[in-house]
């Protein structure tokens, strides 16, 4: 691949031969509101994701190109993109709010990767739309670095979730809680529809937009339902299995979103977007990421319980599309989300028997988890805690690394006496639970004293070096990587005083 073509100035050739499709700017005009990027000060790479790249056939040597960051800041328009800020409403804290919309962000247009599939290319912080409510359409370089490093630590998870090709830093000044240095980042997944886009026509009254919404669905995302005898009822049915899934796997690495309104959930069951999230250090079942969530509406006990509010939302939007008898929909609909809590409960099962290596199920499994999380309880490293118990040896009285962190400390003992009766029942070998207790147990997570870190060299140095080495660190959060042991450690003190809000 040719990575510059001449013609008066240098041109990205990779980027210029991007086929945008832009089926989302196909639909009608209220979808959304068509605006170009608003030109980034001083706009430069701070880090490439060649891995994401890839996918779309962009390489690091395309990215080293100066055109690159001019047709992702703003300063020159992509060829083929039609650049446009999507609509949509969403239940805020619990109220609904019937017009949101992209206030930051921008969707570029869509393109598919090597293998046929369709991606949108996102932009995040590329100025004031429509939407922006009077904001500055901004956003800065800290919550960026938080996105990019948290999207594809979610990846090397396994956890469905937006990434993002490139962080652009920059020289303009924005003004949040303090002035901050801008930034932008270039997001993709495989679709931005939300919750909330549903909801905004529901709510208008708008039936017709609406069955555009869900045929636009039905025709991408969910081509595969289309020709269902019921295919909304089938949509709502599958949106409800992958977000019960998400929302287990989240609660599975003690990661807490922090902001779940239904405009922040996505109808792919993707992690969508990321403000002021956290890995938990120590466990806590009341923990609050968010310091703006006053009321621990987002707290990690209570995310299960919220996906369902929000999954109830979206039931409600749906209605006109599952019958045009409203008490008829409601009824199908009010079937299909009584599903949701065992959709939920077989995830959180197979996640909870797999982090505590067992190959069999019992009845009393998930009163052994639920006995270890009240003995963990304010006290003992999440993450660290499941990595050493794999290290457990059925031949040896040794106790667990962390036991001494336990507050009743007989207790404890009692757990652990229960837990290799447990697993002598089903003859379990220590290396072969070792080995699969590793893959399900990181290492490695983004704790937030990392992103700190990683925040803070960048904007008192300019050095994005963090950035790239935790990139790359978690990518493989469950592998060994001895050259990185610093960073599998507990949090250190200082990292308490870190304070997130919504404007992280």
């Amino acid at each position: 691949m040719n990575s510059i073509l001449k013609s008066g100035h240098s041109r990205v050739a990779s980027l210029e031969s991007l086929t945008f499709e832009n089926r989302y700017a196909k639909l009608p005009a209220p979808f959304f509101h068509g605006v170009s990027p608003t030109p980034l000060k001083g706009a430069h790479l701070a880090s490439f994701n060649a891995e994401l790249g890839a996918l779309v056939g962009l390489t690091i040597e395309d990215a080293s190109q100066s055109g690159f960051v001019d047709y992702f800041s703003g300063a020159r328009d992509m060829p083929g993109a039609e650049p446009l800020a999507m609509v949509y409403a969403g239940h805020q804290f619990g109220h609904f709010v019937p017009q949101l919309g992209d206030g930051r962000a921008l969707l570029l247009g869509q393109v598919r990767d090597e293998q046929g599939a369709l991606w949108d290319m996102h932009l995040k912080g590329s100025g004031p739309t429509r939407f922006s409510r009077g904001s500055d359409g901004r956003a800065v370089l800290r919550s960026s670095i938080r996105e990019y490093l948290c999207g594809e630590a979610m990846s090397g998870l396994g956890i469905p979730t937006t990434r993002a090709l490139c962080l652009i830093a920059s020289s303009e000044s924005v003004l949040r809680e303090r002035v901050e240095p801008g930034a932008m980042l270039v997001r993709m997944a495989q679709s931005h529809v939300r919750f909330g886009s549903l909801e905004y026509f529901y709510h208008r009254g708008d039936h017709e937009n609406l069955r555009k919404l869900g045929e636009y669905l039905l025709q991408g995302e969910f081509a595969h339902l289309r020709d269902k005898e019921a295919p909304y009822l089938e949509l709502f049915d599958e949106v409800i299995r992958r977000t019960a899934k998400l929302i287990a796997q989240w609660q599975g690495v003690g990661f807490c979103h922090g902001v779940m309104n239904s405009d922040n959930m996505s109808i792919l069951g993707l992690t969508l977007d990321y403000g002021p999230f956290a890995f938990m250090d120590t466990f806590e079942h009341d923990y609050i990421c968010n310091h703006s969530d006053h009321q621990g509406r987002y707290s990690y006990r209570r995310q299960p319980e919220m996906a369902h509010f929000n999954l109830a939302c979206l039931a409600t939007a749906l209605l006109p599309l599952i019958d045009d008898d409203n008490e008829v929909a409601i009824s199908l609909v009010r079937e299909r989300l009584a599903n949701y809590w065992g959709y939920f409960s077989d995830a959180h099962l197979a996640i909870v028997r797999a982090k505590l290596g067992f190959l069999q199920q019992e009845s009393e499994d998930i009163g052994l988890w639920d006995e270890l999380l009240l003995l963990m309880e304010g006290k003992v490293d999440f993450t660290l805690f499941f990595r050493q118990l794999g290290a457990l040896s059925l031949s040896s009285p040794t106790h667990h690394p962390l036991r001494s962190e336990f507050i009743d400390l007989s207790r404890f003992d009692l757990w652990m006496y229960e837990y290799r009766q447990r697993l002598q029942r089903e003859h379990s070998c220590d290396a072969d639970r070792r080995k699969s207790m590793n893959e399900v147990n990181p290492k490695y997570i983004l704790r937030n004293y990392m992103a700190e870190a990683a925040i803070r060299k960048a904007e008192d140095n300019g050095d994005y070096s963090e950035i790239d080495y935790l990139l790359n660190l978690l990518r493989t959060p469950f592998s060994e990587q001895s050259e990185s042991e610093q960073y599998a450690q507990s949090a250190p003190a200082w990292a308490q005083s870190i304070q997130l809000s919504c404007s992280s």
